[in-house]
């Protein structure tokens, strides 16, 4: 045998010392510091109150705790069972029997229609209501038959008929959706994929399409044309002098400033945009009874829109009919992602993955952009942190990236502005360096300066020129403005004809070229936000929005400033937005109040 080993003596020897029985100190020491069940029954009925009649009696004792007692509870309860002071909640087997049956088929408040409750009362499945017996109760009930109900169907039946007199609202519907999805900016991730579309029919709104607006707008489809049907000849100003009434305002006030507006290429429409989210399509008709109606409206929330523009079909021929028109509208915040909004559908889509790779790090933001006159591109204004820019361009098609112009300018890129014939741009840099870029050659194609130079702030191109000339572009006006409010005013009909027609070269275009402006227009003070030439090239309207009334119109090719218009009690205020409609007819602009006013030009 193996002999124990000390371990196990000293477990013996302690199971043997707690078997022993307690001996009387221990006893009384245990009693003084616990006590025991005859000292604790006798302090029980020392401190039993003493009552008096129809009095609330205080009976202090030893520890001086006060003990309230009613006089009506002087029954002795300390000879009374438990099983008789306590009972259990069995549920409602004691309610009456069309009670207990609805509550067997009565759905719990926390279904998946409402949120879940933070305490539920179990008293409501005893509680029974009569809705036959009240008279503002009786139209709760189901069926004629329908009398007694549990206070848990109680409860649903009132939240039931709330809901039928007060509907959710639509803009608490967006929100529970848009709570459902996951709360992420698609553009701050990257992955291989070129483009995601996100559908407006979950997560974002959607408006009505075209051919129903155009419909309700009555006089609308008789009005629809292209610009060279307005008028039969061709349409001349005369310069100095201009013939302009003030018509109805298209908007008397909004929520923020006008930052966009644009006339639709065929159609009378006007679309305005601003900060507030809201984008607004009006109809163009300031006669009455109903001048400029508003004919839809899209708010994208948390989307300041800085820019919007309509995007024309890319195809030759002008479409006329609303029901196959493919008419886009694009919209752009300081976001890395834009909407495009079909007025044929109505369907609003949410573009994330137009860029990648290193040309998506570029373009931080999608803000500033443009749209070819021929339809098949739009053009992002880029910057990098190295003090340069780039121009990204896009397919409006399939919304795929074509081609990037890069451009070295200190302070990067200025502005930009597309082609006449929409195959390329001229990109301007806040050096004044203007480079023009051929999207068919994925090159640029000449380089000049601009005179001055002096803060560049706005480039824009307009114009034709008449049959027989060759300028680059098919634009016949080139316009630069600067932060000191000097506009240079360029005929590219002297320029390189070689360019001009697209023909290739050896080697790149220097920057000796240094152009003469064919007018400087020194009438502003304040920097040039706003240049605009008119569709046939006879007026240039230029603004700048950082002082009231800083808005005028220029005749061309006189290049002279018409002196009439506007005066000093015109009420433009700082103007936010300038859009001249095609036809030339209608002259709109947006101040930083959200007022749109609409002047209607003459011959």
């Amino acid at each position: 045998m193996v002999a124990p080993t000390n371990a196990k003596k000293a477990d013996d020897r302690r199971n043997q010392t707690d078997a022993l029985e307690k001996d009387e100190v221990e006893l009384r020491l245990e009693k003084a510091l616990f006590g025991d069940d005859a000292g604790f029954l006798n302090s029980l009925a020392g401190r039993k109150p003493q009552q008096a009649e129809g009095a609330l009696t205080r009976v202090y004792g030893s520890s001086d705790l006060e003990i309230p007692r009613l006089e009506d509870q002087q029954d002795n309860l300390s000879e009374v069972a438990d099983e008789d002071l306590f009972f259990l909640d069995a549920g409602t087997g004691e309610l009456p029997i069309p009670v207990s049956k609805d509550l067997e088929h009565t759905e719990p408040l926390h279904s998946s229609s409402h949120a879940q409750p933070t305490w539920y009362d179990s008293d409501d499945d005893r509680i029974t209501v009569s809705l036959a017996s009240n008279t503002r109760l009786r139209k709760l009930r189901d069926t004629e038959s329908d009398d007694v109900v549990s206070g848990r169907q109680y409860i649903q039946r009132l939240r039931r008929q709330y809901e039928s007199l007060h509907p959710t609202p639509d803009w608490v519907k967006y929100a529970r959706k848009k709570r459902k999805l996951s709360a992420q900016d698609d553009g701050d991730k990257d992955t291989d994929s070129d483009v995601s579309m996100d559908e407006g029919s979950d997560s974002l709104p959607s408006a009505q399409p075209l051919s129903e607006l155009l419909r309700s707008a009555g006089s609308l489809t008789s009005t629809a044309r292209q610009p060279s049907q307005e008028h039969k000849g061709p349409r001349k100003l005369r310069p100095e002098v201009i013939d302009i009434q003030r018509t109805k305002d298209v908007a008397a006030s909004g929520p923020s400033s006008i930052d966009s507006l644009q006339f639709h290429p065929y159609y009378p429409l006007l679309i305005a945009a601003g900060p507030s989210s809201m984008a607004t399509i009006y109809h163009v008709s300031p006669h009455p009874p109903n001048p400029n109606p508003i004919l839809t409206s899209l708010h994208l929330k948390g989307t300041p829109i800085h820019t919007a523009a309509f995007c024309r079909p890319s195809s030759t021929t002008a479409v006329t009919d609303a029901e196959h028109d493919q008419t886009h509208i694009f919209l752009s915040s300081r976001r890395r992602y834009f909407h495009s909004w079909s007025l044929s559908t109505g369907v609003v889509k949410k573009v994330t993955r137009a860029l990648y790779g290193d040309t998506r790090k570029e373009q931080r933001t999608m803000e500033s952009f443009k749209v070819s006159p021929c339809g098949r591109y739009i053009g992002l204004v880029g910057s990098s942190r190295k003090g340069g820019g780039s121009i990204n361009v896009l397919s409006t098609e399939t919304m795929q990236w074509v081609c990037s112009c890069r451009v070295d300018s200190r302070g990067g890129v200025a502005d930009f502005a597309w082609w006449r014939n929409g195959n390329g741009f001229a990109v301007v840099g806040k050096n004044g360096e203007v480079s023009e870029y051929d999207i068919d050659s994925r090159r640029v194609v000449a380089r000049w300066i601009d005179e001055g130079a002096v803060g560049i702030t706005v480039i824009a191109l307009g114009g034709a020129p008449s049959p027989g000339q060759a300028c680059r572009g098919g634009s016949l006006w080139v316009a630069v403005g600067s932060s000191s409010g000097v506009v240079n005013l360029y005929d590219r009909r002297g320029w390189s004809t070689e360019a001009a027609e697209g023909a290739a070269t050896t080697n790149p275009p220097g920057t000796d070229e240094r152009p003469k402006p064919a007018r400087v227009l020194e009438q502003l003070v304040t920097p040039i936000s706003h240049i605009e030439f008119s569709e046939d090239g006879q007026m240039l309207v230029m603004g700048s929005r950082w002082k009231k009334g800083a808005l005028r119109l220029v005749h061309l090719p006189s290049c002279t400033v018409y002196r009439n218009w506007p005066t000093d009690k015109t009420p433009l205020g700082r103007v936010s937005a300038v859009a001249l409609s095609p036809d030339g007819r209608y002259l709109a602009v947006g101040n930083d109040q959200g007022k749109i006013k609409l002047w209607e030009i003459s011959e």
